[in-house]
């Protein structure tokens, strides 16, 4: 298992971190996945095998979030 911070922009509330761990919860090989809204970060764990940041990247930002690169 891997976990990676990934910075977030856009996320304000409380509906925003469900959105954003409900997005990254749906890729394949996600097993956590935690926003610190404060921080505008999410913390994930996923199985480098099945999945990778470019996966990940795309939840986010099909869910409405810029990823900070």
């Amino acid at each position: 298992m891997a976990q990676v911070v990934i910075n977030v922009e856009g996320m304000s509330c409380g509906h925003c971190k469900m959105a954003v761990e409900k997005a990254l919860k749906q890729v394949g090989g996600v097993t956590e996945a935690v926003v610190d809204l404060a921080a505008k970060q999410v913390t994930v764990t996923y199985d480098e095998n099945q999945t990778g940041l470019a996966a990940l990247h795309a939840a986010i930002e099909e869910a409405g979030y810029d990823v900070v690169k």
